[in-house]
């Protein structure tokens, strides 16, 4: 493996534009990517295995004689060619992976509040995702809203939406697109500030998209990302995601005045 994994990455390489972009997808710092290359370091085997994933190779075939990895790329080659050639949205999207930033301390599971754009004068409390997958930032934004104000809701009264979407941080801002993967009926975009602090609590920012009614009246609204952890329970996380009144004590000061939640006056809340 010492003796072969430097040219072969090399190779392996070459089908993309550059090796800074290789790093950038896998997360993996230039320069200890450089010594890998010279034979200098060999990779964990946790990266070795990040790196064969990334290539479509085992990472075994990655210290096989030179010759032999040439003609076992060759034999790959169109799923190792970089598929922008054969997708003009790739190739549209490709600048903003070239100069993306690093989102990988947001990673994580949050809580994301929003005024409901179906339902003015509620709360909506969603579960977010935020993952990386081979130096892609891709999420996963869990709602569910009540089609009965029973008290006794079931599972039938539910309204369940399921967003998959990207993710890129751009200078300052972190930019998130998505869409709904049940209906496939609309995006939604998310811009959030970043957190400058060593450790991230809330993040404030707007939401765009489109409310569920018949009407599909396009809607912008604040937005609060509230950090869970890395590892969350999922089930006892998502039993909390629903509507809430703005005058719901599980809602809490801080996130209604994030909201710019006003007043409530007649059994509703003005957005200020």
């Amino acid at each position: 493996m010492s003796q072969h994994l430097g040219p072969n990455l090399k190779l392996a390489c070459s089908h993309y534009r550059s090796i800074s972009e290789v790093c950038r997808q896998l997360s993996i710092n230039r320069a200890q990517f450089n010594k890998y290359l010279s034979g200098q370091s060999q990779p964990t085997a946790y990266n070795l295995k990040r790196i064969g994933d990334f290539f479509g190779v085992e990472d075994y075939e990655l210290g096989l004689p030179p010759e032999q990895f040439a003609r076992l790329i060759g034999a790959r080659s169109s799923a190792l060619a970089s598929p922008a050639q054969a997708d003009p949205l790739l190739e549209l999207l490709r600048p903003l992976r070239e100069h993306e930033g690093n989102l990988s301390r947001y990673c994580g599971y949050y809580f994301e509040y929003s005024n409901c754009m179906s339902v003015p004068g509620s709360i909506l409390l969603s579960l977010v995702h935020l993952r990386e997958e081979r130096g892609t930032f891709l999420f996963e934004r869990q709602e569910r809203q009540e089609r009965s104000s029973s008290t006794d809701v079931q599972a039938e009264d539910w309204v369940r939406c399921r967003y998959l979407g990207a993710a890129f941080q751009l200078q300052d801002r972190v930019f998130l697109i998505d869409y709904e993967s049940l209906t496939v009926n609309e995006m939604s975009q998310t811009i959030l500030i970043p957190s400058f602090k060593s450790r991230i609590t809330r993040l404030n920012g707007l939401k765009t998209g489109v409310s569920s009614g018949d009407r599909r009246t396009p809607a912008c609204t604040r937005v609060v990302w509230e950090y869970l952890g890395p590892e969350i329970n999922r089930i006892n996380a998502y039993r909390q995601v629903r509507l809430y009144r703005p005058d719901d004590p599980r809602i809490d000061d801080d996130v209604r005045a994030r909201l710019n939640v006003g007043p409530i006056r007649n059994g509703l809340f003005e957005i200020e």
